[in-house]
């Protein structure tokens, strides 16, 4: 059976501080990056296929931490980070510290396909993208005002000057999918700017394969969210396969462990996850998780806060 479930980061603004607008426009950015996908998968389509433009809209979307939209580094600028896997042959591709492509899951899927690398970074990833014809911008393009409010507010904690405590929402945030299609294929993606004031050059989860996103047919696919340092000690959606896998787990006892075992470490953190059987898993350890996910009569649902995920009919 067909899922598709996505993610906008489990670093959600506080309630208090959500216009009504601002509220409506991410829910409305969670329901055309499903439907993105959606229009893939419920005319036959392959999971990769699907996950891809449900990225690639998420990634367009200004609400979201990817693409247009990504945090600033320390030094002011964009890094972005993306990967992509294909749960039929365990293929992956992935990008890291890229500064110029406007969409870089669509970088990291031409690293699977068109290329002997599953990770390229920086300078080498920019050219790469360049070759493969590929949208290149200005870092300009992936700036917006709310993003500049963040990081001017991150050098003020930097310099003792802050008076209230920094939200998870203006720290970090990843966008990615999940998705099982007709077939029973499954496939990942993930994309990231990162985290607010990160260290220039730093990578997180999200391009290393099996921490931050991962498939394989037969047993799961993943995409996580949260500080991506900890995923990568723990190995963390690689893991959620090989307790599935090995132990015989089902999907919610595996994502459940996974997200109890970053709880332990004090680490905000989210997942999205499908099956072989096409059955979802959402867990979060935040007070909210950007998330959405269609069934199988193509039905729309998204939410932002613990206790507010609801069809969507607009």
């Amino acid at each position: 059976m067909a899922s598709l479930v996505i993610h906008g980061g489990a670093g959600t603004i506080p309630r208090a501080s959500f216009t009504p607008e601002s509220y409506q426009a991410a829910r409305q950015g969670l329901a055309d990056a499903l439907k993105a996908g959606w229009k893939i998968l419920s005319s036959g389509g392959l999971a990769l296929d699907a996950v891809e433009a449900a990225v690639i809209a998420l990634e367009n979307h200004p609400s979201f931490n990817a693409g247009h939209g990504a945090v600033l580094n320390a030094a002011g600028d964009h890094e972005l980070d993306a990967a992509i896997m294909d749960g039929r042959y365990r293929n992956a591709g992935a990008i890291a510290s890229a500064r110029t492509i406007r969409n870089p899951i669509r970088a990291a899927r031409r690293v699977m396909e068109a290329s002997d690398c599953v990770l390229l970074a920086g300078a080498g990833a920019d050219a790469f993208a360049r070759e493969q014809g590929l949208d290149i911008v200005d870092q300009a393009y992936f700036t917006t005002d709310l993003r500049r409010e963040h990081w001017k507010r991150a050098d003020e904690e930097r310099r003792g000057l802050l008076n209230r405590e920094r939200s998870e929402a203006e720290k970090h945030g990843t966008v990615g999918a999940v998705a099982c299609d007709d077939l029973g294929n499954l496939a990942a993606a993930t994309s990231t700017g990162g985290y607010t004031y990160k260290r220039a050059g730093r990578v997180g989860d999200t391009p290393v394969i099996g921490a931050g996103t991962y498939a394989a047919n037969g047993v799961v696919a993943v995409s996580c969210t949260g500080l991506g340092e900890y995923f990568i000690r723990r190995g963390t959606a690689h893991d959620i396969a090989a307790r599935i896998r090995y132990c015989g787990e089902t999907l919610d006892t595996a994502t459940a462990a996974a997200i109890a075992e970053l709880s332990a470490d004090k680490c905000g953190a989210g997942l999205i996850a499908v099956d072989a059987r096409g059955a979802i898993a959402m867990p979060h350890n935040t007070e909210g998780m950007y998330r959405g996910a269609v069934t199988a009569d193509g039905q729309i649902s998204v939410g932002i806060y613990a206790v507010d995920f609801s069809p969507f009919d607009a």
